[in-house]
């Protein structure tokens, strides 16, 4: 029986300003050697992202398909697509459900370029697909010109050296995630560098993964982060005007300022492009940000029940000076003890952190490694920076969380945690 032919495609798409003018590139890569066999790029107009990746995997793979002339044969050819797009690749794989319209018919058109058991998608950081990226942003750029990609005037390949056997390609597994991580690769550069004091102390002196080293050392680098873009909800009725609205009173829905806060973030996050999964609290302002969000980027919400606001008793639905006048002494206790508990039975901050950081541990040790937006509320959001931060609960009340503002922390697998955003609202003005 003859062996059949085997070829690498790696695919990529952008659009600039999602959707804005976008373009894709796919190369046909030779695996033994190493050798470009083929390369595709082309200007599409205005586009999204998604729309983009999924483009070029299809020019990727009708590529691929002209190079066997048996190809469509059961057996002639077996293709491995490698994608820094976590959407196209769990999609294409089936494990991932299609909904959206614009997905669903270049997904169709690109699983009948060849049999379905001659190609497997694997997932690769970005860092490991710049031919491609360089194929699609000079497409993009020839689009600017007004004029199309043309292969003569082509850079990508000369960038992009190839290794010359298999074994410097081998299957990419695990989770994507921020493959730019400042201080992962920080620390790794110290503890590689002679005589740079802690840094170079012998790996025995390293902490153990139950005592979390600080600072500066010679924790290993463990990989990418699980980080949290923290998403607080956009405005309800009740926002403006500074009253309690926690998970024990009406539940109410995003006002129209509210609705278009969560369209203006949706469109700075699909422009950055980074998010691979959305988490939501169950109530409905933050499942209504969340659902913006996630019609903008192509994805599906998941729900989890950790990420509610604070139970805020009976003061939910007062403003401070209301519940000041009325419960003046409980009020009192709970600024100054974080086990003191609202009027009427709501929840204490001790009780919201526990609750919280049970969340936390659960989510990073799900999204190792993947960049997660988890839109919640001031009080889940304030305790997962203060508890990264390693601050007392008094850090609580001197932190401005604004209403559909953006946080950022990573959890590193050694235990360490970075807040790298707070309270961003660039995207609002």
């Amino acid at each position: 029986m003859t062996q059949p032919r085997e070829l690498v495609v790696e695919a990529d798409g952008g659009s600039r300003g999602n959707p804005g003018p976008a373009g894709y590139g796919a190369v046909v890569i030779d695996p033994v050697t190493g050798e470009t066999l083929a390369e595709a790029a082309e200007y599409i107009g205005v586009a999204t992202n998604n729309v983009a990746e999924y483009k070029g995997l299809i020019a990727g793979l009708k590529a691929a398909k002209a190079l066997v002339p048996d190809a469509s044969a059961d057996g002639a050819l077996r293709v491995r697509v490698r994608m820094d797009s976590k959407l196209v690749v769990e999609q294409m794989s089936g494990r991932w459900k299609i909904k959206h319209p614009d997905m669903k018919p270049l997904a169709a058109q690109a699983a009948r370029i060849l049999p379905a058991s001659a190609v497997t998608y694997e997932w690769i950081p970005r860092e490991q697909n710049k031919h491609a990226d360089r194929l699609a942003n000079e497409a993009m750029d020839a689009g600017k010109r007004g004029k199309q990609w043309e292969p003569s005037s082509s850079t990508a390949a000369l960038d992009t050296p190839r290794p010359s056997t298999t074994a410097v390609l081998p299957p990419v597994s695990g989770p994507p995630g921020d493959a730019a991580a400042g201080a992962a690769r920080a620390r790794a550069a110290l503890s590689s560098r002679p005589g740079a004091g802690p840094a170079a102390e012998p790996a025995a002196a390293a902490a153990s993964p139950s005592a979390p080293q600080l600072g500066w050392g010679a924790t290993p680098d463990l990989g990418a982060p699980a980080t949290f873009v923290l998403l607080r909800h956009g405005e309800t009725a009740l926002t403006p005007e500074k009253r309690f609205s926690g998970s024990g009173g009406s539940d109410p829905e995003l006002s129209a300022a509210g609705r278009h806060q969560a369209e203006l973030v949706a469109r700075s996050l699909a422009a950055r492009g980074t998010i691979e999964e959305i988490v939501s609290s169950p109530l409905r302002r933050c499942r209504e940000t969340a659902a913006a969000v996630a019609s903008r980027l192509g994805l599906e919400v998941r729900i989890e029940e950790g990420l509610r606001e604070t139970d805020f008793g009976a003061w939910e639905g007062l403003t401070f000076a209301e519940v000041r006048e009325r419960h003046g002494a409980d009020l009192d206790a709970w600024l100054g003890s974080a086990k003191a508990a609202p009027t009427g039975g709501g929840e204490s901050f001790a009780e919201v952190t526990r609750r919280v950081a049970a969340t936390r541990d659960r989510l990073t040790a799900r999204y190792a490694g993947r960049t997660v937006l988890l839109v919640t509320h001031v009080t889940p959001i304030k305790t997962l920076v203060r508890l990264a931060l390693g601050a007392p609960p008094e850090a609580m009340f001197r932190m401005e969380l604004s209403a559909a503002s953006v946080s950022a922390v990573a959890y590193y697998a050694d235990g360490n945690m970075s807040l790298r955003l707070l309270n961003d609202t660039s995207h609002l003005r």
